[in-house]
């Protein structure tokens, strides 16, 4: 069991904010930790900075503190909650003679862990890699050593160095081409569910918002569901048909977002987070009982769109975890959750609320279809039956050489009748 010791460097900005702010994002990265195995977190603080140092982050005298409260914790490792540079990172280890993980590091190893398919495992090798590459200088303890020479140079050698970031390039190059593979036979996928007339459904969320919860319930599938950020890596797709008399739909579980999501990851995992492009709903799963549930929606909403997902799709908001409200916070929720034609207030746990966020998906998907106008000969019954087993038929008038329909679908199901 490794034992760690979290810290949050809370930098002064100027601003003035709210005191529990830092308290919170200390409680985040403690939870980072806790999802690493054989993992301990036996101190956790929150440094006040009013200037970051540029060489080692935190002053000389924090660092004596700190390198303190290391040897009473007996710490293993010093988990950073927030971005070093790899300079700050090789001092602070030689300065406390202990292995640090940043933020960056802490959430790579995590999808390491939990990565399960191929695609996944690729993902994450691709991102771990681009960032390992700027850190040779500290993090490859095998540039102690010479590649031969009269030992006339006492550290690294320059040609180590770049030979090891060129051995990364060609690895990464490599992983490409893999993952190109992979990619390909999603696309295939996700062409073979474009034909098939069931409108998608992805569920979106901050990690932790309960996104798999709601997954299980609405299909009745046992996706691993853990109080723990990112339980889920891998994305789950379910055809289902949804409770209460709901719509037949493909409900898509996603990884969960968080706030400064490393820019690797974002690069490495946008394949899998491509499927919400494709989607005919979002839901936005939120964690209404969260302190800072505001600030998590933001986050999400930035991701959204830097996946360039459409303005235009349409998207309803799932205030979920009611049940961890008291009493008068509930109430409050769900009135103003009624106010709002696109908010749902729900406990995935207990199932309340979920019969009117299916009647308001249903009532979303409604509205993204449309109507049209066709003409069917007598002799083309099979797309004729077809239609009438997907209720698209609104309308039906019989002529001298066939039929008038008018029809109610979504594009997807227009495409899908076009091929047949």
């Amino acid at each position: 069991m490794t034992r760690a010791l979290v810290l949050h460097p809370d930098i002064d900005s100027g601003t003035v904010g709210p005191a529990r702010d830092a308290a919170l994002a200390l409680e985040e990265a403690v939870s980072l930790a806790h999802a690493l195995p054989d993992l301990e977190v036996v101190d956790a603080r929150v440094v006040r900075l009013r200037k970051p140092d540029a060489g080692r982050l935190f002053g000389k005298g924090k660092r004596e503190e700190l390198k303190t409260a290391i040897a009473a914790a007996e710490a293993d490792l010093v988990l950073v909650d927030g971005p070093l540079t790899p300079v700050q990172q090789r001092n602070l280890e030689r300065d406390w003679d202990i292995k640090i993980l940043d933020r960056t590091g802490l959430i790579l190893e995590i999808f390491s862990d939990r990565a399960a398919t191929r695609e996944g495992v690729l993902q994450v090798e691709m991102a771990a890699l681009s960032y390992q590459r700027t850190r040779l200088v500290r993090a490859w303890t095998h540039l102690e050593r010479q590649r031969g020479g009269l030992g006339f140079v006492g550290g690294p050698g320059e040609t180590q160095i770049e030979a090891d970031r060129r051995a990364i390039d060609e690895q990464l190059v490599r992983l490409r081409r893999q993952l190109d593979k992979v990619v390909k036979t999603r696309t295939l996928h996700r062409a073979a569910r474009a034909k098939v007339p069931y409108p998608i459904v992805a569920l979106v969320g901050y990690t932790n918002a309960g996104k798999s919860t709601l997954f299980n319930r609405l299909t009745g599938a046992e996706v691993k569901a853990e109080d723990m950020l990112f339980a889920t890596l891998d994305p789950t797709m379910r055809r289902v048909a949804l409770p209460h008399g709901g719509p037949e739909v493909i409900l898509s579980d996603t990884v969960g977002f968080i706030s400064d999501l490393p820019t690797e990851l974002v690069a490495a995992f946008r394949a899998t987070l491509e499927e919400v492009l494709e989607a005919d709903l979002i839901c936005h799963v939120r964690d209404i009982s969260h302190p800072e549930t505001e600030a998590q929606a933001r986050d999400v909403e930035t991701i959204l769109d830097s996946l360039g997902v459409a303005e235009e799709t349409p998207r309803i908001e799932v205030w979920n975890k009611i049940d961890r409200l008291d009493a008068t916070a509930r109430d409050a929720a769900l009135t103003q959750a009624a106010r709002s034609e696109h908010v749902q207030a729900v406990s995935a746990v207990t199932g309340q609320g979920i019969e009117a966020l299916v009647a308001t998906m249903s009532e979303a998907l409604a509205e993204t279809r449309h109507l049209s106008e066709l003409h069917l000969r007598f002799d083309d019954g099979r797309r004729r039956a077809w239609l009438y087993e997907n209720d698209l038929v609104e309308d039906e008038q019989q002529t001298e050489d066939g039929f008038a329909l008018t029809v109610r679908w979504t594009a997807r199901q227009e495409a899908r009748f076009r091929e047949m």
